[in-house]
């Protein structure tokens, strides 16, 4: 009976045994089919989201349903368009930037919290002499061998604030430099940018500046000072004096025609340096400009012994003022006379060629030392203070000539040999 029940039992469990398995073969294929759906469409989400930045038209297809997966690249599908926008904005916003550092005028260097160089535009490169490109993360020691530079980094690192420092570059020529450094938008040690605005042409006008105002001080004192002791003379009793009140009346005359003439002359200089000008320039002939100037200082030349050789001019015309013009050619011809030795001559010579006019006034005079050739066009420099204040100068006579030739597109050059003359040379385009 026990053995009957057992082989029965046996015959039933094989049919359930084989239902198991079965079952368990359908799971497992149902599984590995789900499973490998479940990966294919995880990578094609990997895959979009990987290719996210590409062009659109390179995109690989996504999942599609109603599952977490399908509405997981539904949204990554809507996302993506304005992704592309916000990356595309920040690459424009960057570029523009860098175009903006690179055309600077001004050197801009950028380091990172090591001292190591990140960015330096052209404009950098070139104000410390270093070979372009400059290779992004060299230590700023080995680009800039100047401590002082280094020395303003260091502090905008350390401490986050700006710094503002004016700095003179050795490897820059001396050139003297605005500096203002700050951290580069964030904590201190994501780095530091630093912009050189290069002042030595400000500092040049600065001094510039300062000389004149002492040079006019200093001119204008003196014909002061005289006028006030001789008017006080004649005041306390000189009136009375009939020897030498007239002699005192013709100083503080004289002196007053020296104030008068250097007013005038400043005024003619701030005229030439202001941008605006008083008439629009226009033709005007460069022989009657010379022939009026000849004939303006014939009587001075005639007493002091000096003889006018003008060869024949051509009558060439020039862009500018005539009496702008001819005010050039009197102020060399009349420093040609006043310092020409008795005898002398003033030789002036007209050449035009290639659509430019050559005008050369030279004299026999005493002639210029070679260092002081330089500055001869200088506001106020005198080569013969003495003599010069005795004739009358003002010290700006040279100083006009320059600025009026240059506001008319020309050039002018002297040269110059101790105790044998000077010769100045003039070139104007012609029309």
């Amino acid at each position: 009976m026990d053995l009957y029940v057992a082989r029965h039992n046996a015959g039933l469990a094989r049919p359930l045994l084989g239902g198991t398995v079965l079952v368990l073969l359908l799971a497992s294929l149902l599984a590995f089919f789900f499973t490998r759906s479940f990966s294919r469409r995880v990578s094609q989400i990997r895959a979009y989201a990987e290719r996210l930045l590409d062009s659109p038209v390179l995109d690989p297809a996504l999942p599609s349903g109603d599952d977490d997966l399908g509405l997981l690249a539904r949204s990554l599908q809507r996302t993506a368009p304005r992704i592309r926008e916000l990356v595309e904005s920040l690459k424009l916003e960057g570029s523009r930037r860098e175009a903006i550092l690179v055309s600077m005028l001004e050197g801009v260097l950028a380091v990172d919290k090591d001292l190591r160089v990140t960015f330096c535009n052209q404009s950098f490169a070139r104000t410390i002499g270093a070979r372009l490109p400059v290779i992004p993360g060299i230590p700023l020691a080995e680009l800039v061998r100047d401590p002082g530079l280094r020395e303003i980094m260091t502090t905008v690192l350390a401490t986050g604030e700006r710094v503002e420092r004016r700095l003179t570059l050795a490897a820059a020529t001396a050139h003297s430099f605005e500096v203002l450094a700050g951290p580069m938008g964030g904590p201190p040690s994501r780095g530091a940018l630093a912009i050189l605005h290069d002042v030595t042409e400000l500092e040049r006008l600065e001094r510039v500046r300062k000389d004149f105002v002492a040079n006019v001080s200093h001119e204008l004192r003196t014909p002061l000072t005289a006028i006030r002791g001789y008017a006080e003379t004649l005041l306390e009793g000189g009136l009375e004096d009939l020897q030498n009140n007239r002699r005192f009346v013709e100083i503080i005359l004289s002196q007053a025609t020296r104030l008068s003439n250097i007013a005038a002359d400043l005024l003619s200089l701030s005229e030439l340096e202001s941008s605006g000008a008083t008439a629009p320039p226009h033709p005007v002939s460069v022989r009657a400009a010379l022939e009026s100037a000849l004939r303006t200082v014939e009587s001075a030349a005639r007493l002091q012994g000096v003889t006018l050789l003008c060869e024949k001019l051509e009558d060439v015309k020039v862009i500018g003022h005539e009496l702008r013009l001819e005010q050039i050619f009197v102020n060399l011809l009349d420093n040609a006379v006043k310092f020409n030795r008795p005898s002398g001559e003033v030789q002036i010579e007209m050449r035009s060629k290639n659509g430019k006019v050559n005008i050369l006034i030279g004299d026999t005079g005493i002639g210029i030392p070679s260092e002081d050739l330089p500055r001869v066009f200088e506001r106020f420099y005198r080569v013969d203070k003495a003599r010069s204040r005795a004739m009358g100068g003002t010290g700006l006579g040279l100083s006009i000539v320059k600025h009026a030739v240059e506001q008319m597109g020309g050039s002018i050059k002297v040269d110059s040999r101790l105790g044998e003359g000077s010769e100045f040379t003039i070139e104007l385009p012609t029309i």
